[in-house]
């Protein structure tokens, strides 16, 4: 009954926003047109189809909300109006009750909430769809923030993200193309992203990563996690202070060095990227601050992104062909990391990416978009029927965050100053002689391990190679003797024979 009701106001909400113009739009469906437009008489739409769907989704409620959100980094299989409307969604969500927020720390700790901590704030500092902040203080005095999951939330994804899978599976039905986008898969990677966010024990765990990560950086504070009070559900951490990034007014009032400030942030993301393949990826304004001594201070580490060395290989080599003007050599990146169908022809892909990219270098390189070169790199990649990876899908929503922030702070910014020296000492790590000393380094220990045993080793293969040959011989040997055993048992019957055949025949 429940289901049906969210069914039911999917249907309204998708009619008051005039969302049956994506099905009517179809040549398929063209018959309904005019009887649709009889029955809507009544409505009057305004604004664009882009800016209807995301107005729809922020009435349908949180888990909507964020579905827009992932699916707008989905620039590959998206039109570009509605992949940039969705990327304006916000997730702002009313808070719940402090007495459900009492209720989960009691049930959590088996405990009076005054009992865990010295002091407890009961207005939340934070509300968003899946969780809710609330500051703290612990009997060592430690000032903490205090992460709690809304009560039920699983049991509503669950039934949110049921409707998705339904709508998902008609797309695939009434489209001809419906199967090549793949809207299941791109459900189920959201349901994976949901999933772990439902989880604050991998929250805090990613959370400890990027610290260890950025341990005396001078560069990016990240929160401490008390990991004697985590659980799944609630998640205790540092209590961080300073001035939301996006307060430029308030950084200016400060005297922040605001071009120094956007250049240090993108040295940052590609510290994350290209040194340790790991990184924040949902690093949109709300979730960074300034400290006093002006270092970053990263929060909600509920999306983090991971990179293979095949991915970072990938994107450098993409990077500095790009602004090399090499476009063969983004052809051969893809066909290298294996995501290119056996029958492509690179040619035809060297010239499709030519005739994308050329007219964007028409202008000065402080003015190339990283994020836009990404967007137009999947579009041609979605012509050639290239498998865009998910993490590059995440870091490039990441990248156009990280670079529209930057800019926001420093409309002078060039990106390109920024990223070449990671990209140049990245590909330089990898290949000669520096990516050669780099490989002993890491196999050292291994071979440590390893020399000693050697002769141990050696000894044991020449043993068994010594028993093999026994062996063998000892097979050969036996079925010999089965031979000859089987050749004796045949004369002596022969030999049986002819004496009883000379007594009686004889006879």
């Amino acid at each position: 009954m429940t289901r049906l009701l969210r069914l039911l106001k999917i249907f309204t909400v998708a009619v008051r926003f005039g969302l049956d113009e994506f099905l009517l739009g179809h040549e398929r469906f063209r018959i309904l047109r005019g009887p649709v437009k009889v029955l809507l008489f009544w409505r009057r739409l305004k604004g664009p189809r882009a800016e209807r769907l995301r107005l729809a989704l922020e009435d349908l409620g949180p888990i909507f909300v964020k579905f827009g959100q992932a699916l707008s980094t989905r620039r590959d299989l998206l039109p570009a109006d509605i992949a940039e409307e969705l990327a304006k969604l916000q997730d702002r969500v009313p808070p719940f009750e402090s007495k459900l927020v009492f209720k989960t720390l009691e049930r959590v700790y088996a405990k009076p909430v005054d009992q865990v901590f010295a002091e407890f704030h009961s207005s939340p500092v934070a509300s968003a769809s899946v969780a809710q902040v609330h500051f703290a203080k612990l009997f060592d005095g430690a000032e903490v923030a205090v992460k709690i999951l809304r009560p039920e939330i699983d049991s509503v994804i669950a039934n949110d993200v049921a409707l998705l899978y339904m709508g998902a599976s008609l797309v695939e039905t009434l489209w001809a193309e419906g199967k090549r986008l793949k809207p299941r898969e791109v459900v189920a990677e959201f349901e994976k992203h949901l999933a772990n966010e439902l989880d604050l024990m991998r929250e805090a765990a990613n959370a400890s990563q990027l610290r260890r990560n950025f341990e005396d950086s001078g560069v990016l504070v990240v929160p401490e996690v008390h990991w004697d009070y985590c659980t799944s559900e609630v998640m205790v951490m540092q209590r961080m202070s300073g001035t939301p990034i996006g307060q430029i007014a308030a950084l200016r009032a400060r005297r922040v060095d605001i071009p120094r400030l956007a250049r240090t942030g993108v040295e940052i993301f590609f510290t994350q990227v290209f040194r340790d393949g790991f990184f924040h990826a949902d690093m949109h304004p709300g979730n960074i601050f300034v400290a006093d001594d002006e270092q970053y201070i990263a929060l909600d580490f509920g999306i983090m992104g991971t990179l293979s060395d095949v991915d970072k290989n990938y994107l450098a080599q993409n990077f500095l062909a790009f602004f090399r003007r090499d476009y063969r050599r983004v052809a051969l990146a893809h066909v290298e990391a294996g995501w290119v169908p056996k029958d492509i022809r690179v040619d035809e892909l060297e010239a499709a990416i030519r005739s994308v990219c050329e007219p964007i270098f028409d202008r000065p390189l402080k003015d190339i978009s990283f994020g836009r070169l990404l967007t137009r790199l999947f579009a041609v990649s979605r012509q050639f029927n290239v498998e865009i990876q998910p993490q590059l899908v995440m870091l490039q929503k990441t990248l156009l965050n990280v670079e529209g922030l930057g800019r926001q702070l420093d409309p002078e910014l060039d990106l390109w100053v920024s990223a070449k020296p990671f990209l140049e000492r990245w590909m330089s790590e990898q290949v000669g002689w520096r990516g050669f000393l780099r490989q002993i380094r890491e196999e050292a220990p291994h071979w440590g391990m390893l020399l000693p045993q050697v002769p141990r080793l050696i000894h044991r293969l020449l043993a068994e190679d010594a028993t093999r040959g026994l062996k063998s011989e000892l097979l050969e040997l036996k079925a010999e003797q089965k031979r000859q055993s089987r050749f004796l048992i045949l004369a002596t019957l022969l030999l049986a024979a002819l004496l009883l055949w000379t007594i009686f025949g004889s006879g």
